[in-house]
C-alpha cells in the first residue's frame, strides 16, 4: 500500500513533479505579467509624451533635429 501512495498513479512522486511544474509556470506568467505593464507604460508614453518620443527617435533611430550640429570623428 505504501509503495502505492508513493509511486502509483498521482502518488506523492506525481505530485511533487507537478508542484514544481506549477511554480515554474507560475514564475513566468509573474514575468510575462510584468512584461505586459513595461509595455503598456511604453505605449502609453509614445502616444502622449512629445519629448520620450523626440528621445526615442534620437536615440534608437539616429535622427536629428533642424539646427543640430553633427560631429562626425574618423578614426
Amino acid at each position: 500500500m505504501g509503495f502505492l501512495i508513493l509511486s502509483g498513479n498521482k502518488g506523492l512522486v506525481d505530485y511533487f513533479s507537478l508542484k514544481g511544474k506549477l511554480f515554474a509556470i507560475k514564475a513566468t506568467n509573474e514575468q510575462i505579467v510584468n512584461e505586459n505593464s513595461m509595455l503598456k507604460k511604453k505605449i502609453t508614453l509614445l502616444r502622449h509624451d512629445l519629448r520620450y518620443i523626440e528621445n526615442i527617435a534620437r536615440n534608437e533611430l539616429g535622427m536629428v533635429k533642424k539646427g543640430d550640429i553633427i560631429y562626425r570623428f574618423v578614426e
